[in-house]
């Protein structure tokens, strides 16, 4: 038998370090050749690392979280003939196992003093019950209160006005406590079991307020921790300002219905992304500078002719945005296709990491959900984000009277150390004019 190490792949281009975010195998476990292992992730993008041998796994370089180096020991293996690590050779890492399997021991010993806790244990159950047999001191039926039946009709139960106002905060009827104080006085110490207890089943609302003293501690890992490295990114690096303006999108929903109506076989439904993403191209025309990248280390803005639109989406594994690539060269419907296809791939978690990188623009979608205004995250190194909200049938004033409307409001955020609100401004009420009135999306210039 030898011992196989398999090292940390070199999973992408640049790519020096990677994050392990899910062992697939444990340690004792026999593995086939090709099985997967682990995942790992670097720059929102998942990948397997599968076993090129087949054996049993002895040691795991790393906890759900850790950040490992390309080339640093990810697993090591028994395997049948020599294997790939000499005895006595070898990284420091290989012979990791031994803390791990050392441990072992250590519990068979600590439980050796497992009987001396089970002789100790009944002294401090034995030490309350003095307590329990003098109904003077006040504790003994604080377990038990809650079980007892309700006064009787008309009788007022005794208590502090502090126990009164904390009861009726709470929704629970005094009558239904037992008070363990004299002639039945009813104390904090009796709302603590009470509420600790749930009542025992005698007042119904007494679950819903009992007191959740749990801590569960959830550590930031895999995409949701390149998400918060983003956003910090963002906080930490852009100046931003956010405009918001409604936009009447009557005529482009009527439009919308139409060619969805009509729409030949194999082509997907239209949303107002790929309205809008047309919008943006032919605003983009006019003011280049809001489709770039901002190098703030080097003081260069990076200006790029293709439009590469990020379109943010929410998915199982959290907020990922993939990329329509070159908007500038796609029509409505071929807009309207990819954006379905990189939404796919990214909720099933087989989007590539160029389909999730590269974006030069970026839209926000939260209308779903119901929000009329929201301030958006502009993802960094970009200098602008467009968010959608809501569209809502209001009543506007058309000079004579009010008519039903579709509106909906655009909240779009710059980086404003490179974008003057002015220019903000001007890129926000450019693809509002093509927003309501439609027809002008599809004019060439």
């Amino acid at each position: 038998m030898g011992e196989h190490v398999i090292k940390m792949p070199d999973v992408g281009e640049g790519v020096a370090e990677a994050e392990l975010v899910e062992w697939l195998v444990d340690i004792g476990a026999n593995v086939r050749e090709d099985e997967v292992l682990a995942s790992v992730m670097t720059d929102k993008a998942t990948v397997e690392i599968p076993s090129p041998v087949e054996g049993k796994v002895m040691w795991q370089g790393g906890a759900i979280g850790d950040v490992l180096a390309v080339g640093s020991p990810l697993i090591k293996l028994e395997v049948e003939g020599p294997g790939n690590l000499k005895p006595g050779e070898g990284p420091a890492e290989a012979e990791a196992p031994a803390p791990k399997t050392a441990p072992k021991a250590k519990p068979e010993k600590a439980e050796a003093p497992a009987p001396v806790k089970e002789k100790t244990e009944p002294a401090p159950k034995k030490a309350p019950q003095p307590k329990t047999n003098g109904a003077a001191n006040g504790h003994a039926p604080m377990t038990a209160a809650p079980s007892g039946a309700p006064r009787a009709e008309g009788e007022q139960p005794l208590a502090s006005p502090a126990v009164r106002k904390r009861a009726r905060d709470a929704g629970i009827d005094l009558r239904r406590i037992h008070g363990t104080g004299p002639a039945g006085r009813i104390s904090h110490e009796d709302l603590d079991a009470y509420f600790e207890t749930g009542g025992n089943g005698v007042a119904s609302r007494g679950a819903a307020y009992m007191r959740n003293t749990s801590v569960t501690e959830v550590k930031v890992i895999g995409l949701r921790r390149k998400i918060a490295e983003q956003m910090r990114a963002a906080h930490e690096r852009v100046v931003p300002i956010t405009y918001v303006d409604e936009v009447d999108v009557t005529a482009l929903e009527d439009l919308r219905k139409e060619l969805n109506d009509t729409r030949k076989d194999g082509r997907p439904k239209l949303t107002i992304l790929p309205f809008l993403m047309r919008a943006m191209v032919k605003a983009v025309a006019e003011q280049p500078h809001l489709n770039s990248i901002f190098d703030d280390d080097a003081g260069v803005v990076h200006q790029h002719g293709g439009v590469h639109i990020g379109v943010a989406a929410q998915t199982p594994n959290g907020l990922m945005v993939p990329v329509v690539r070159h908007a500038e060269a796609r029509d409505i419907w071929d807009c309207a296709s990819e954006v379905a296809r990189l939404s796919d791939a990214a909720k099933e978690g087989k989007a590539s990491r160029d389909e999730l990188s590269g974006s030069t623009i970026t839209i926000t979608s939260l209308g779903a959900m119901g929000g009329i205004v929201t301030t958006p995250v502009i993802n960094h190194p970009e200098v602008a984000i467009v968010g959608v909200n809501k569209i809502q049938t209001l009543p506007r004033w058309d000079g004579q009277e009010f008519r039903p409307r579709k509106v909906m409001n655009l909240s779009s955020s710059f980086d404003h150390r490179v974008i003057d609100g002015w220019d903000a401004a001007v890129f926000v009420q450019k693809i509002k004019a093509l927003l309501e009135q439609p027809a002008m999306i599809f004019v060439e210039d």
